[in-house]
């Protein structure tokens, strides 16, 4: 009889040690945040799996809605319950749309109900009365080319349904892509989506054929914006292509040509997302007027006849003295070069340079950073950082400060003061990153501002997860963000730095991924009074690039790409030409 009870009284001692350590270290917050993200990503993989598959039975289906609902009573606090409840609605609504049974139709409109009264201030809530009066014109049950199949039968992949309208109308909540617009660069072409008001949005470039793809949540497309956006001609993109990617998601694709780096970045009042598309080698392409009348033929060339010279020509004019005006002077500075937006920011207009430079590595000591396939990130990045530092040391006029040469902690705030304090030029954090998807893979480079994108929200947060500030602090966080009188020349920076860095390390690995230049509210940028930047330099959980990671020539190569791109940035702000090469 003892031994139930001893089993008992252990349970009951580990509830109370758990319930103490939960309590007394702050975990649960952060426990919560993670635990919801995840949860909400695995469902919706496995939403994205199903509506391809083709194989996905209704029970299936259902079992995923319940999985986005299992997220809201487990985490009723999370920023991803009325998104975990929107998904959940419109995979019930899918169900009815096949089984016709009235059990589907009322789950889904729960769900939407249970949205709008939970969570009133989410930009999904004004959509809810839309979506009913979707799901109520719902034929209650299946075509007759698909007669109502049983909970078992499967549903076919979204492609292989009933096609849809290629626009269709756009619900209160649904956003609407009016618009791309193309114009040119110095070194190359932009592309910018415009649409009616903001959303989320994500992007990546894949290979096979190499392009870049950005997906905007619950948003639709104009009518004929496909048609319009096929007839887009550049040198740097092949096509550009405009459709629905789920019953939530409008993809835009850029098929590109020639290898170019790219960039994005949002403009608002009103809301648009900029694709940038770049290249050393860049030509453009003249862009055929349809109406334009056809260019006359050339014209016969003329034949000048010599003039009459005189037999007995005088003799020349002996050329006078040159004056002192006249004399050839020294070289000086020419104009900076322009960003690679076509603009001369401050900087460049006050004529800054830059000298001294701070490299932060990420992480240390208490903070081992990411870990996974044998890599620390703390160890990884201060061996990338030491390296770096001795590429610069042998560069004339540059000085160089680490924020730590130990594995030792340092909080945020405190690398920003040294860069701060020490009156740097430029600030650069090292940083490696990490994913729940093992196939996850590339380099990104990141400047300061509010993120725009789920991806780029959870990198900020694995980041920021050790800064010391706290809610009291948001306002001036906010201010010191939203005043980042540095954001040009970061975007900039960054620009440069992803693009050696892509460039440099698919020397040594083909299938590196470029990510892109984002941006997000990393607490160790914040405050920096000088161009600064994060580079998230490889992913520690993706074993093939974990491999790379431990080699100390793949480590040279990564600071190698940082030293090209900061002396790139460096000459880019000041050049010398000689006085016949000005104009």
């Amino acid at each position: 009889m003892r031994a139930p009870a001893s089993r008992a009284r252990r349970v009951r001692l580990r509830l109370i040690a758990g319930l103490s350590v939960a309590l007394f270290c702050g975990v649960p917050a952060r426990a919560t945040a993670q635990g919801a993200a995840t949860r909400y990503e695995r469902a919706l993989d496995r939403e994205q799996a199903a509506r391809t598959s083709g194989t996905a039975s209704l029970d299936a289906i259902r079992a995923i809605a319940r999985s986005y609902e299992s997220i809201v009573r487990r985490y009723p606090g999370s920023g991803y319950c009325d998104n975990a409840l929107w998904q959940a609605a419109g995979l019930m609504k899918l169900v009815y749309s096949r089984s016709g049974e009235p059990a589907d139709r009322e789950a889904a409109a729960r769900l939407l109900v249970w949205l709008r009264r939970e969570y009133p201030s989410s930009s999904l809530a004004s959509g809810v009365d839309g979506k009913l009066a979707e799901l109520a014109a719902v034929p209650s049950v299946a075509p007759k080319e698909q007669p109502a199949r049983t909970s078992s039968s499967a549903v076919p992949a979204a492609a292989s349904e009933p096609a849809p309208p290629p626009n269709p109308a756009p619900t209160s909540a649904s956003a609407v892509i009016q618009n791309i617009l193309q114009s040119a660069l110095p070194r190359g072409e932009r592309l910018t989506i415009e649409l009616n008001r903001e959303v989320m949005y994500t992007g990546e470039r894949v290979e096979g054929p190499d392009r870049v793809f950005v997906d905007f949540t619950n948003a639709t497309a104009a009518a004929a914006l496909a048609q319009r956006a096929r007839e887009l001609n550049g040198s740097l993109f092949k096509t550009v292509r405009v459709g629905r990617h789920s019953n939530t998601i409008t993809r835009v694709v850029l098929e590109l040509n020639g290898s170019p780096r790219y960039s994005t970045f949002p403009l608002y009042n009103p809301f648009r997302l900029v694709v940038d598309l770049e290249s050393d080698s860049y030509v453009a392409r003249p862009v055929p007027t349809p109406s334009a009348p056809p260019a006359p033929p050339p014209a016969e060339p003329r034949v000048e006849t010599p003039p009459k010279t005189d037999v007995n020509p005088p003799a020349p004019a002996r050329a006078p003295e040159p004056t002192v005006a006249q004399l050839p002077v020294s070289p000086k500075p020419a104009p900076p070069a322009i960003t690679s937006r076509g603009e001369y920011s401050l900087a460049r207009q006050l004529g800054l340079g830059v000298a001294r430079i701070v490299i932060d590595a990420g992480h240390g000591g208490h903070d081992p950073g990411a870990q996974a396939n044998g890599i620390n990130e703390a160890e990884l990045v201060l061996d990338v950082a030491q390296r770096l530092e001795k590429l610069l040391r042998q560069h004339d006029g540059v000085d160089v400060v680490l924020t730590r040469r130990t594995d030792e902690f340092i909080p945020l705030e405190e690398r920003t003061a040294i860069a701060n304090r020490g009156a740097a030029d430029l600030f650069l954090s090292i940083h490696a990153n990490a994913s729940h998807r093992a196939d996850a893979r590339g380099v990104e480079t990141y400047f300061l501002n509010f993120a725009t994108n789920p991806e780029a929200e959870k990198v900020a947060a694995r980041e920021n997860s050790t800064s010391a500030q706290t809610m009291g602090t948001l306002p001036a966080i906010l201010r010191a963000i939203a005043l980042n009188n540095k954001l040009d020349e970061s975007r900039e920076l960054a620009t440069i730095v992803q693009t050696q860095l892509v460039r440099k390390l698919r020397t040594q690995n083909k299938t590196v991924r470029d990510l892109g230049v984002k941006q997000a509210p990393f607490v160790v940028l914040i405050g920096a009074q000088m161009p600064s930047v994060l580079a998230e330099i490889s992913f520690v959980t993706n074993r093939p690039e974990a491999t790379l990671l431990k080699q100390a020539a793949y480590r040279q190569q990564i600071a190698q790409a940082l030293y090209d791109g900061i002396l790139k940035y460096q000459t880019s702000l000041k050049k010398v030409t000689t006085t016949g090469q000005q104009r």
